[in-house]
């Protein structure tokens, strides 16, 4: 699998297990890239629904995705805190400059103080039967969100103190180069 080049800009695409296009962000600059991570960062960017709808992201963010993880995660930067939303989706593939991963419904939210929360139990249940999950990639997710439960406990990954500042830093090192004044 090809791999984006750091500092290069690339597009997120999110499918459903039946192929269907899900969510595309359009644009994410890379902050670092190896043949099993991908970490990049995006501000107000564009993100267009299955349906066709458009809205831009309210506050900047790092994501992070793997690929031998059925998650990833999307470090959201407010004014109060860091915010991740963690969605329960198979491992990435990198594909004609696009991040690809399929979107299995159930997410994570976890808040400032590491506290979190399940999400949309009832969308994955239902998208289970309608899509006809396969009881292989059920254990997967679940055993994910276990493993997912543990990184933000231990604070591992995304949710190291010391994950965001560097990142964040990254971020405005490649910005200036790219945009030097």
């Amino acid at each position: 699998m090809a791999i984006p080049i750091e500092g290069e800009i690339v597009q997120i695409h999110s499918y459903k297990h039946n192929g269907h296009i899900h969510r595309v962000w359009q644009e994410t600059m890379v902050l670092k890239s190896t043949p099993k991570i991908i970490i990049g960062a995006n501000e107000r960017t564009l993100v267009t629904e299955s349906d066709g709808r458009t809205w831009l992201t309210r506050e900047p963010s790092i994501t992070y995705f793997h690929t031998e993880l059925w998650f990833n995660i999307i470090c959201m930067l407010r004014e109060d805190g860091v915010y991740y939303y963690c969605n329960m989706s198979s491992p990435f593939v990198f594909d004609n400059n696009a991040i690809k991963y399929i979107d299995y419904d159930l997410d994570v939210k976890v808040f400032p103080d590491m506290s979190y929360t399940l999400l949309d139990e009832d969308e994955y249940e239902q998208h289970k039967e309608e899509m006809e999950y396969p009881p292989v990639i059920d254990r997967i997710l679940k055993a994910n969100v276990n493993k997912l439960i543990s990184w933000i406990q231990q604070r591992r990954g995304p949710f190291a103190p010391d994950f965001i500042e560097a990142w964040t830093s990254r971020h405005r090192l490649y910005k200036e180069m790219h945009n030097p004044e």
